[in-house]
Order: structure tokens, then sequence, then C-alpha cells
């Protein structure tokens, strides 16, 4: 089992984001138009410039793994899962062969428990698309040890809310929490023009949302289905790829959120978040 260094008590916490990971592996194949993903690719390329050390570990919230109660992985050296269809046959050979920790895994279980929500650690479960599509880009050398966490299967926004506030210690121990999902995610919205307009008006109320003070942000996302175009924007039983930004929200703590990329794709409205 890879161990990652020592992180000393003096450096700073690691910020926790909140990042879109495109459509399937559409940053490692030809799209029509050209260069549609470009943006978004060269946003997530330059993540790691701006944090304030290197990781010791990353905990991955993805939009891609659901399950009755909090689920984590913990084998030392997880397989990747292909969960996307129809796309070219070498994008179901893509690598990403990024170290496990168990360590890191029982860590966030203990933290779990002792904020009463239940989680099991699973050695088996492999790394879905929502964590390797854009780690490969974030950190290529595919050297941090990572860890994932699913969501829960209701999407009770109060529960992840309070997850990532039980997480939130790890970022002083040098782990970089990353909530991987879309801030729109209707697949019937995608390249029709008509759902431009309620991107935008959602994505201004999550942007107000997020950079409220943090009690006035939490508030507001545990209560995100009466946003204007909500449901247009992520469809009830669907919004799987929003809920990782409720763990983020609550792993920032008292630190404050921004926008640090917006972009129109595909006729809709796409940003990411950071706090810290």
């Amino acid at each position: 089992m890879q161990r990652a260094s020592p992180h000393s008590p003096d450096s700073p916490a690691q910020p926790v984001l909140f990042i879109p990971h495109g459509a399937g592996p559409c940053f490692f194949m030809e799209w029509n138009p050209p260069g549609i993903w470009d943006g978004m690719a060269d946003f997530l390329k330059g993540i790691a410039d701006t944090l304030p050390s290197r990781p010791r570990a990353i905990l991955m919230v993805s939009g891609h793994w659901l399950a009755d109660d909090f689920r984590i992985t913990a084998g030392e050296r997880p397989e990747l899962i292909y969960d996307y269809h129809g796309f070219p046959d070498h994008t179901y050979r893509l690598d990403y062969p990024a170290p496990g920790s168990p360590l890191l895994a029982e860590r966030v279980e203990t933290l779990l428990s002792a904020a009463g929500l239940a989680s099991q650690r699973d050695p088996a479960r492999g790394f879905d698309h929502g964590m390797f599509i854009p780690l490969k880009l974030m950190f290529p050398e595919a050297a941090i040890p990572v860890v994932q966490l699913s969501l829960r299967q209701d999407l009770d926004p109060a529960a992840h809310l309070a997850a990532g506030e039980a997480l939130e210690a790890l970022r002083h121990e040098g782990v970089l929490i990353v909530g991987s999902g879309m801030s729109f995610h209707n697949m019937r919205g995608y390249g029709d023009p008509a759902f431009t307009a309620p991107s935008e008006a959602f994505d201004a109320w999550l942007t107000e949302a997020v950079e409220a003070s943090p009690a006035q942000r939490q508030a507001a996302l545990r209560d995100w289905a009466r946003a204007p175009k909500a449901h247009q924007c992520h469809p009830p039983g669907q919004e799987e790829h929003l809920i990782p930004l409720m763990v983020a929200a609550g792993a920032a703590g008292q630190d404050r959120g921004r926008k640090v990329y917006s972009e129109q794709v595909l006729e809709t409205q796409l940003s990411a978040f950071r706090f810290g």
C-alpha cells in the first residue's frame, strides 16, 4: 500500500472544488463541432497550479456512484469502470493507474460515523469516469492516492451537506476534496437552444447561493429545488450531478465560495466553484 508523505500542520488547508467532468470521455476524442470541450479541459488542466500545495490525497465525490448509504472505495489499486456508452473504442482503453488509500478510506468512514452518518468501505469498487476523466487532466501523472465517496441514493441535499461538514477536517490533513458533476445536467437539454435561458437563470441563482455567507449558502443549497428553473436543469430524481456540490459546500466550513469557471457548452451554461 502506498503511504502518502506526512502533511505539516503548518501547511495551508486544501480548498474544496466542484468541477464539471464533461460528457463521458469527451476530452479524449474528436467532437463535432471541434473544440467544444477545450475551455473546460483548459480549466481542469490549470487547477493544480492554483492549489496551495500538492495534495497528500484526493477524495472524489462522483455523480456516477449512488448507494443506499455512503460508500467509500477502500482498495489499494482500484480498477477503472468505463461507465459510458456509445463512444469510440479507444476511450474504453483509457488508463489512470492512481493508487487507492485504504488508510484514507478508514478515516472517511470514521468521520462520517462520528457525525451519525451510516457508511461502509468497499474494497472491490473501482473508479468511475466521474473520477478518472477529470483527474487525467488535473493530475495526469496519476501519482496521488485517490478515494471515491458515493452519493446516497436518496439524494437528500441536507444529508450530503452534513457529510461534507463531517469531512472538513481532511482539508487540514492535506486532502483535496473534489465534487465531480455538472452544474447543468438534463440530457434532453444539451444542444437545445430552448435550454440556454433556463440554464443561465439557474446558474445565476447557483452562483449567488455559493458566494453567499456560509449560513446563507447552506440554507439555499438545502432548498435548491426551489431555485429558478431548477427542475429544467436537474430533472426530479436525476439531480445526481448537482449533489456533489452539497458535499463540497459542507466541507467548505466557514470559507466563502466563488465561481472559478463558467462557459456555455452545448447551448447550456456550465460552471465550477471553489471554496477556500
